[in-house]
């Protein structure tokens, strides 16, 4: 049977941006800058930025826009001026006339981001450059740009090279998104840097090496996806820590060892997915307090011992797959309690 995982998209980005293409359909080109930018009511910055910075904004913006193919620069072709509040696509900005956002997904982007002066751009909140075609590596002047920086979403382009750990300097990140690239290294070693997080896609790109323990930090967390990446080792015990995590994908990689009797304590989880590994022992009794799972799915491990007679307990669950492992003995007739069940892989 074969079992298809859902996309590692950007959930944010697909609820409240609207994509490039979407509005090529509805709008001629002549209207798409006007339809496009919004001036932000947040209260930050407060002081109108002088004709200097300003300035210095547009300027950061077009020797970037000028370094893009050409495709590309005809497309920003909104981008002339000195002022990048006035109707540019893609930019909104604040009150006091500093850019805010800059929301560019799904637009067929092609080129690099080393143009890109990322310190010309203090107060931004968002940064959203997914489903395109950039590449190259992330500068490590990424680690300039706004410390208001709530949104950072890079999935979905073809970047590469290691995950520059001056990242860990936007501390005011929610949402941090690099998935459906080609990074290699480790996992954000700087991880527990990053507290504000409620959102980390990391899924289907290079990554090896051990899951930082340093993960169980971020309190906060309700999304946390890492599957598709060739992680090592176990997955350590402080994930037990992230009581918020509604999501937790770890499949599709080359995890080994226990799982976790800690991972009993994420009593929120409705989707938890560690299949594809190299799990072994069993699979613990403290899975059945995960009462709010809608989706189980462990298979194609090493895992052994009997079924747990306490998967009754799982109400919720619609989908299970427990399959190609090593358990044995009956399945427990409690499976039959399991009344929204209408995917089951034994």
């Amino acid at each position: 049977m074969a079992h298809e995982y859902p996309s590692p998209y950007s959930l944010l980005s697909r609820v409240i941006i609207t994509p490039c293409f979407f509005i090529f359909l509805l709008f001629p080109l002549s209207s798409i800058s006007s339809f496009h930018v919004i001036v932000t009511s947040a209260s930050t910055p407060t002081v109108a930025l002088s004709k200097v910075e300003q300035d210095q904004e547009a300027l950061a913006l077009l020797t970037w826009k000028v370094n893009l193919d050409n495709q590309t620069q005809f497309f920003l072709s909104s981008w002339s001026g000195r002022n990048s509040c006035n109707h540019w696509f893609g930019v909104a900005c604040h009150r006091s006339g500093s850019v805010s956002d800059l929301n560019l997904q799904s637009c067929g982007l092609r080129g690099t981001l080393q143009n890109l002066n990322f310190s010309s751009l203090p107060n931004l909140l968002t940064l959203n450059l997914s489903g395109n075609s950039l590449q190259g590596t992330i500068p490590i002047n990424i680690g300039n740009i706004s410390k208001l920086l709530t949104v950072l979403d890079f999935g979905s382009n073809h970047f590469i090279g290691v995950i520059p750990e001056q990242l860990r300097f936007l501390t005011s990140l929610s949402f941090l998104s690099l998935a459906s690239n080609n990074f290699r290294g480790s996992i954000l070693p700087f991880i527990g840097n990053l507290r504000n997080l409620t959102i980390l896609y990391l899924s289907d790109n290079e990554l090896f090496g051990s899951i930082p323990q340093e993960i169980g930090l971020l309190r906060s967390l309700n999304h946390l996806k890492l599957d598709i990446n060739n992680p090592t080792g176990s997955i350590h015990p402080s994930i037990g820590n992230l009581r918020n995590l509604t999501t937790l994908y770890l499949h599709t990689n080359k995890l080994s060892s226990f799982i976790p009797q800690e991972i009993g304590l994420l009593k929120s989880l409705n989707d938890l997915q560690l299949g594809i590994n190299n799990l072994t022992g069993p699979i613990p009794s403290s899975i059945c307090n995960l009462r709010n799972l809608t989706t189980l799915i462990l298979h194609t491990n090493n895992l052994t011992g009997l079924i747990p007679h306490c998967i009754g307990n799982l109400r919720n669950l619609t989908t299970l797959y427990l399959h190609m492992n090593k358990l044995s003995g009956l399945i427990p007739q409690e499976i039959g309690l399991l009344i929204s069940l209408n995917d089951l892989g034994i």
